[in-house]
């Protein structure tokens, strides 16, 4: 899929990065090198399509990484999540009066975007949504936790900016 010449990528994703990094990946995006660059690294789509699957996946990781934070109710893929509304997934939770306490369930929905991607990226998402468990904001604590459970988490973070760069400009590689 060949995109018009007149159109420079748009690489909003990558904003938070340096320029010599939005530089590299512009010149991969301007040549359409980056279907290969992503096929090479990532041949294939997880398997985790189904809704039981995507939960029983993130509950392996809680109990790996995170045995003793809140118990999670909901693991979904939820198409109303739009990556466009800088959100890739969402760590919610859901009150409910209980006789006379009140019950917080937490939920984790994922874009369905995700629905059919490399497991590395899927991951890097779970984890995120997983230390809100804990870290409410994205601060120090935050990305240690994510770096805990996933250490390639940065690398992967930016590889999924970077395939939204891609599939902006050429669609969905899987």
């Amino acid at each position: 899929m060949s995109r018009s010449r007149q159109t420079a990528p748009n690489l909003g994703y990558l904003s938070a990065y340096s320029p010599q990094l939005q530089q590299q990946a512009q010149v991969l995006l301007e040549t359409e090198k980056t279907a290969a660059f992503f096929l090479k690294k990532y041949p294939e789509a997880h398997d985790l399509s189904a809704p039981r699957s995507l939960y029983d996946y993130t509950m392996a990781l809680k109990n790996t990484f995170m045995r003793s934070s809140a118990p999670i109710s909901k693991v979904v893929y939820d198409d109303k999540i739009h990556v466009i509304n800088n959100a890739l997934g969402l760590h919610t939770y859901v009150s409910r009066v209980q006789g006379n306490k009140l019950k917080a369930k937490n939920e984790i929905r994922i874009a369905s975007l995700f629905r059919r991607m490399p497991e590395p990226l899927l991951k890097m998402i779970v984890v995120h949504e997983l230390a809100h468990l804990r870290e409410k904001e994205h601060d120090k604590a935050f990305y240690k936790l994510c770096c805990y459970m996933e250490p390639e988490y940065h690398q992967l973070e930016f590889e999924l900016r970077f395939y939204l760069c891609h599939r902006e400009l050429f669609g969905d590689l899987w």
